[in-house]
């Protein structure tokens, strides 16, 4: 069954450009290890709350978007190695594609699917 890795981060907004390239860049390795699809998001309607929201967790600030990232891997198994082989490819290390925001705010996790329609 499917397996989904979903991921939420505040990019400053004047970086969205950079974001677009570091994220095209990000797919292609992605997918050379399994990935079946790779959806970026820039945060449009994402409002504050009052108890929890995107923004609040990962403390957005006014000069910065929320995006909102997934990708989608035909199975855990294949995660998991795609995953330990991304991270040790070159082009993924911060000095050939440095992440235009701050990794300390990502929030990231993997899901088992449930529901596909």
């Amino acid at each position: 069954m499917t397996y989904i890795d979903g991921f939420v981060a505040a990019v400053p907004t004047v970086s969205k450009d950079k974001y677009i390239e570091h994220a095209k860049l990000s797919s292609v390795v992605f997918k050379g290890y399994g990935a079946l699809k790779i959806i970026e998001a820039w945060g449009d309607n994402v409002p504050d709350g009052d108890v929890t929201s995107f923004p609040m967790a990962v403390k957005c600030a006014k000069d910065e978007t929320v995006v909102f990232s997934t990708v989608v891997w035909p199975s855990k198994e294949v995660r998991d190695a795609g995953w330990a082989a991304i991270m040790e490819d070159p082009r993924m290390h911060p000095d050939q594609n440095p992440m235009p925001f701050d990794g300390k705010r990502l929030i990231y996790g993997g899901f088992d699917v449930i529901l596909e329609e």
